[in-house]
């Protein structure tokens, strides 16, 4: 889907923000809700009890054919085929040098079709990049981004939120099947997908359905979820969210200048099987310079993206993301560090404007 002429893209769920008087934000051209009340208000309800996001601005694309199995194992650094079905999985599509493009999650729909999910500013550049590399393969590679919506469930009470709604919570990057109204285009019948995948780093589930039904189902959540404390939550609580939990933001993280190595996701990587880019991930494995972390400030000042980390009058790394965690009651960033530096164990100091702020380097998952 591109942006047409200046217009907004908007999801299914439009209409339903603006009656809840959300605070729009133009994200990747897409008119999204920032905020309903406040971010830290929202941040908290997921932390504490449960939130419901609009997501449907992340992409959809269908996998299927003969030959899915082996083309999806040489797009992806993670052995692919190896998932059962009804099982999904944390991946990056990769360029030539081993660099990620973007991130994903891929789900095993059927013993030859698979389901991903690319970030919203780059659902065209996915599906060129598929294409480019599907020269002698026997698939179909399906964009249904404009017919689906998402909704995330996030927070310790989901489960008995999907209880009130008789829908049964999966694992952790599990999927389950629920009968609705409507055909699901992703699947050719009538259910969502109950996806027990998130970014916030809390147990939740996202719901994956037709458009048709994504009002109604918000309505229904937002009544439910009143009874366990719960809120609508826009975009900026989704980022302080994913901050805490270390979760990485493509584009901003990374923008095809990383390698999951240096990102600190090298858990995607199976280098027993041909894929592209593995040839120059196999020269970097041990030969990186810089590694993704955490760091956690020792006041509420906000490490901007670009602001520059030291120790003693040595530049030693930047930061890419920042914000005040709501948890942790201070400052917090996420970037890239000098990798030998790391044995230190030392603190660390990010110039923020004319003061240089202590910083303890974390993981990058902060709690």
């Amino acid at each position: 889907m591109e942006l047409k002429k200046g217009i907004p893209l908007r999801t299914a769920l439009y209409n339903e923000h603006l009656k809840l008087n959300a605070r729009m934000t133009n994200f990747h051209g897409w008119e999204m809700p920032l905020e309903y009340t406040k971010i830290v208000e929202e941040h908290m309800a997921v932390r504490r009890n449960v939130g419901i996001f609009d997501v449907s601005h992340m992409g959809d694309v269908i996998i299927e054919g003969n030959d899915a199995n082996k083309f999806v194992d040489y797009i992806f650094p993670t052995k692919i085929s190896d998932l059962n079905i009804g099982e999904c999985t944390y991946t990056a599509f990769l360029d030539t040098d081993g660099k990620m493009i973007d991130d994903t999650i891929i789900y095993k729909l059927g013993n030859d079709k698979y389901f991903l999910i690319p970030n919203a500013a780059n659902i065209e550049r996915i599906i060129n990049w598929l294409n480019k590399n599907s020269t002698g393969y026997s698939i179909k590679i399906i964009n249904h981004s404009d017919k689906i919506s998402h909704i995330a469930v996030q927070g310790p009470k989901t489960p008995e939120v999907l209880g009130e709604m008789k829908i049964e919570m999966p694992e952790n990057f599990h999927f389950l099947l629920n009968n609705i109204q409507f055909l699901n285009p992703l699947l050719n019948e009538n259910f969502m997908i109950v996806s027990g995948t998130g970014y916030t780093g809390e147990r939740g589930v996202e719901l994956i359905i037709p458009n048709e039904i994504a009002p109604s189902l918000w309505e229904k959540l937002l009544d439910i979820i009143k009874n366990y404390d719960g809120r609508p939550c826009g975009l900026g609580a989704r980022d302080t969210l994913r901050m805490e939990k270390g979760m990485l933001l493509s584009g901003q993280d990374f923008n095809e200048d990383k390698t999951p190595y240096e990102a600190s996701v090298s858990f995607i990587v199976n280098l027993n099987h041909e894929f592209i880019g593995r040839e120059k991930l196999i020269e970097n494995k041990n030969n990186f310079k810089i590694i993704f972390r955490g760091f956690i400030l020792e006041n509420k000042n906000i490490p901007r993206p670009g602001f520059k980390i030291y120790h003693n009058d040595d530049e030693i790394g930047y930061i890419t993301s920042g914000s005040v965690s709501p948890i942790l009651n201070t400052g917090i960033g996420l970037g890239y560090i000098n990798k030998d530096f790391m044995k230190s164990n030392e603190p660390v100091y990010i110039k923020i404007r004319d003061k240089y702020v202590k910083a303890q380097i974390s993981k990058p998952k902060l709690f």
